[in-house]
């Protein structure tokens, strides 16, 4: 039996925190083939499964995923001062922090990620929307993580947009300039 590479051992913290947290690679990957179906009509749940694990191979992602869980596991703890803790319990609006850590992810796929962020943010797709509902009776906080989930899958469609775009006329556009 071979011993896990450093690579493999961060990736598999990652998966185990957000699955601790109820979120699967799959339900991430449902919501970038959300955003990516309706620009490549081939798109399949296997290959944004594959760009999402691409993703979150990521040093910088893992970071801002291990930081955003560890603050709402804190907030739910009531582990973390006043005013911080009701800010974070409440998903209080105007706080942002929480997007500006997501928005750390999909920069890595420049503006495609980001705007695909703001669609996800604004209209809360699949697994999105149960992070972001409060329970009744439930201490739960996902103030972040509603968060970093739809960051991670703006940037998995991302990631695919980069790959899949049909550069046919732009790559004659440049042969011309030449």
């Amino acid at each position: 039996m071979t011993e896990k590479t450093y690579e493999e051992i961060k990736y598999d913290l990652i998966i185990k925190r957000l699955q601790e947290r109820g979120v699967e690679v799959v339900d991430i990957a449902k919501i970038t083939l959300d955003l990516q179906k309706p620009y490549l009509k081939d798109m399949t749940l296997e290959i944004c499964m594959d760009h999402v694990n691409r993703v979150l191979i990521k040093r910088e992602v893992q970071n801002a995923v291990l930081t955003g869980i560890e603050l709402d596991v804190l907030a739910e703890k009531g582990l973390l001062s006043e005013p911080l803790s009701t800010i974070l319990m409440e998903d209080y609006g105007l706080y942002g922090v929480d997007e500006i850590l997501a928005l750390s992810i999909v920069n890595v796929y420049g503006s495609i990620g980001l705007t695909n962020f703001g669609y996800v943010d604004k209209l809360k797709l699949g697994i999105i929307k149960e992070l972001d509902t409060k329970q009744e009776g439930v201490v739960r906080c996902n103030t972040f993580l509603d968060d970093l989930v739809g960051g991670v899958a703006a940037a998995a469609a991302g990631s695919i947009a980069h790959k899949y775009a049909d550069t046919t006329k732009v790559l004659e556009a440049y042969k011309k300039s030449i």
